[in-house]
């Protein structure tokens, strides 16, 4: 339950007062522990960032796996829908922690984290999409990897250009069919078409 606490708090006081201002020492008064209990998990400010940086993009990674896992053997029309939907309410469920995290990776050395993450994410999705019932891709990796880059760095504008709900609900909209028309784009053409 303490690294609960001190996570919570971490994200509190980033939200409340931005990553210049965080300070161990506010972390460990807001989540109620000492700053020796504090020091005995996170030595410095560097360190707490990345475990919150790190727990955040494991919980997203587990959405997304489990979106994929359920949706295999589904339409890449489905596929698509679903994927910008979970991405983007996992994403949304607390914007304000979006925002903070967003504006704390500067604080951070996070390759390694982004790396671990987009595996994850690039072998979950590759995985459902290498099962669509309507499409079979030459170059699966590379198609992935412009999928999950179109998607995510959307997602990310929007956080970062804050924008209203209007505008979120016909981007999300338009990546959806931007999505849709790049894999009909690039899907091999079916037996079945060329038999005809």
């Amino acid at each position: 339950m303490t690294l609960d606490a001190i996570f919570e708090a971490t994200i509190q006081v980033l939200v409340a007062d931005g990553p210049y201002r965080l300070t161990t020492t506010r972390v460990a008064k807001r989540a109620g522990v000492s700053v020796g209990t504090m020091y005995q998990y996170f030595p410095h400010k560097h360190s707490l960032f990345y475990a919150v940086n790190e727990r955040y993009l494991d919980v997203l990674a587990e959405k997304l796996e489990s979106f994929c896992q359920a949706h295999r053997g589904a339409s890449i029309e489905q596929m698509v829908a679903g994927l910008v939907k979970t991405y983007w309410s996992a994403k949304a469920e607390r914007p304000e922690v979006t925002r903070a995290l967003y504006r704390s990776v500067a604080e951070l050395d996070n390759e390694v984290l982004i790396e671990a993450f987009g595996r994850r994410a690039d072998a979950a999705t590759a995985a459902m999409f290498g099962s669509a019932t309507d499409a079979d891709f030459a170059d699966l990796p590379t198609v992935i990897l412009t999928l999950l880059s179109s998607i995510f760095g959307t997602v990310r504008n929007v956080f970062e250009r804050d924008l209203e709900a209007a505008q979120v609900a016909t981007l999300l909209r338009q990546l959806r069919l931007m999505c849709i028309a790049y894999l009909n784009a690039v899907k091999m053409p079916s037996l079945k078409g060329d038999a005809e």
